[in-house]
């Protein structure tokens, strides 16, 4: 256990994992990183195993965790877990926006509906959190909100997400827009943009969608890409989040660290 949280309440939104069991999602890396360097965390996931998995993880190793399940994309399920956070901790010193997903599909494929529902996912929560939680952030003197994006919202993958990728490069700005507002009040707004990560996501959920079911294709096209030679992991994107959401980033606002290996540096 270390101390770089010491004394912090983290509230994190999407503490679970995709799938069944102990799989290592960015959610849950991140809420035993924060755990192991002393915050007490408040994690939420709409499905109330994947939240108490995560808890269950963290008590083992000494720390603490509040499993809430609420869907976060719900103002009112939302509001009670921010409120639930204040009852079981007093204060929040730290946001973590981590609950997204992708809707295959190019500009044509993708109905207005789907689009409507990408945004609302990834980016209509983050509005509702942000003025939630970064008021009473200001009233305690500052705190630090963490959002998680994807390097879709940076540049062409090569899959057919628009509605995903317009979404993550408006959390993006949105961020920005954020730090530039809420600094006065030493509240700081970070972003952490992943690459291809390993995380049970692939096997779950991706593999279907991109290589018709083969995930061991897909794994080793993923893996092949970046130019590290290998895809990242949770806990990749989970001590980013640690920096951005610590006082040695006090000074750091409206910021983006890319987890992603070099991929978003390459042209191909």
């Amino acid at each position: 256990m270390g101390d770089r949280l010491k004394n912090k309440v983290a509230l994190v939104l999407g503490a679970g994992t995709v799938g069944k069991g102990a799989g290592m999602g960015n959610g849950r890396a991140i809420c035993l990183v924060f755990a192991r360097e002393g915050a007490r965390l408040a994690g939420v996931d709409v499905r109330e195993t994947a939240a108490a998995e995560t808890a269950a993880l963290i008590a083992e190793q000494g720390g603490t965790m509040r499993a809430l399940a609420a869907d976060v994309t719900n103002e009112k399920a939302l509001q009670r877990a921010v409120d639930e956070t204040l009852s079981a901790f007093g204060r929040i010193d730290i946001l973590v926006n981590n609950v997204g997903g992708s809707i295959p599909g190019g500009p044509e494929e993708i109905t207005p509906e789907a689009w409507q529902a990408q945004f609302h996912h990834n980016l209509h929560y983050v509005h509702l959190s942000t003025r939630m939680v970064a008021p009473l952030m200001a009233k305690q003197g500052g705190g630090a909100i963490v959002n998680i994006s994807s390097i879709a919202g940076l540049r062409h993958l090569g899959n057919e997400l628009a509605a995903y990728a317009a979404s993550k490069a408006g959390l993006q700005h949105f961020s920005r827009v954020c730090a530039v507002h809420y600094a006065p009040q030493q509240v700081r707004v970070n972003t952490v943009i992943p690459g291809l990560m390993f995380t049970p996501l692939v096997t779950e959920r991706l593999a279907g969608q991109q290589a018709g079911g083969d995930a061991e294709a897909l794994i080793a096209r993923r893996h092949a890409r970046p130019p590290l030679g290998r895809m990242g992991d949770a806990w990749d994107v989970a001590h980013a989040a640690l920096y951005l959401a610590s006082d040695e980033a006090k000074y750091v606002t409206g910021a983006e660290i890319v987890v992603d290996g070099g991929l978003s540096a390459t042209v191909r």
